[in-house]
């Protein structure tokens, strides 16, 4: 028996006491980690390990295995990272929240003097604009053509590949039948009608223009509308009056009704492109620009025709 106790001893097998409520010293400590050195390599000290789990209020021993299994279950220090289910989560503010407050500071910034400009300054202003992407592959802005002092305007949605090479709305194929529109209402474009788009620059592609596009482009066609005093406008294609009427509803619901625009009357139909490819539907139109007709009379006290 006394060699097993020796050969444990030898081993750090042996109970180590600890006298209640003292801790031991230096030197048992020491020697305690020696002892587990020598059977487990790197193990905690078994006098750190029980302070750890809080086991010292009684006379206690401790071996340098015990030791070791405890130093397993030791609590985290402070400070360590936390899992990431508790990381504090950024959330972005939803898409429509975003493109809204792109419209908004694009709005403030191209209008801070538009609304102050006359013709030349306002076509100038539009001929150098650089405000959006748009100016990067644009062959020529296109501004607007008419009777500046018109009681009609009627407003596209942007320029196409014809109207950007010559700087010059509703031109090509759509552009005569608009005229052929305008002609059987006694109409033409330098004759009481202006014609302008709301963006100014060709989108690459023929695509949509986007929402801050359009926002930097709006000021120009309202300083536009604010200059030509009309007393009926026409949008012409569902981009136009979505964009002009602030809705994302369908043609076919905006059609057959008056709307309005920067305090003017507005009328929806559709496109002139539109209708080359859609036959039928020139019926409706001319039905859409008579009640222009019957809108502008009223409105302007225009006799009947």
């Amino acid at each position: 028996m006394a060699f097993s106790e020796s050969a444990l001893e030898e081993l750090g097998l042996a109970p180590m006491w600890v006298r209640r409520g003292m801790r031991p010293s230096v030197e048992t400590t020491a020697s305690a980690d020696a002892a587990g050195a020598a059977s487990n390599a790197g193990k905690t000290s078994a006098i750190e390990a029980a302070d750890a789990a809080g086991a010292t209020s009684s006379l206690q021993a401790a071996s340098p295995r015990e030791a070791g299994m405890n130093a397993r279950i030791q609590q985290p220090p402070a400070g360590a990272d936390e899992p990431a289910w508790l990381d504090e989560v950024s959330v972005e503010p939803p898409a429509h929240t975003r493109t809204n407050r792109i419209v908004a500071d694009a709005r403030a910034d191209t209008g801070t003097d538009v609304a102050t400009l006359d013709w030349d300054a306002l076509s100038a202003r539009v001929t150098a604009c650089e405000r959006c992407r748009l100016c990067e592959k644009r062959t020529n802005t296109v501004f607007g053509v008419g009777d500046r002092n018109a009681d009609w305007m009627l407003i596209g949605e942007a320029p196409g590949e014809n109207e950007d090479r010559l700087g010059e709305p509703f031109v090509g194929q759509a552009g005569k039948l608009l005229d052929n529109m305008l002609r059987s209402l006694t109409l033409a474009r330098d004759t009481n009608v202006y014609i302008a788009n709301v963006i100014k620059c060709r989108p690459p592609g023929n695509r949509n223009p986007e929402p801050d596009e359009v926002a930097r482009c709006e000021p120009y066609l309202q300083r536009q509308v604010s200059l030509v005093k009309p007393k009926v406008i026409v949008a012409l294609g569902r981009f136009a009056a979505q964009s002009l009427l602030k809705t994302q509803a369908s043609i076919s619901s905006l059609r057959g009704r008056v709307h309005e625009y920067e305090g003017v009357p507005v009328i929806v139909t559709y496109h002139p492109a539109y209708l080359l490819r859609s036959l039928p539907d020139k019926a409706k139109a001319w039905a859409d620009l008579c009640l222009a007709r019957d809108t502008w009379q009223k409105t302007a006290g225009a006799p009947p025709r």
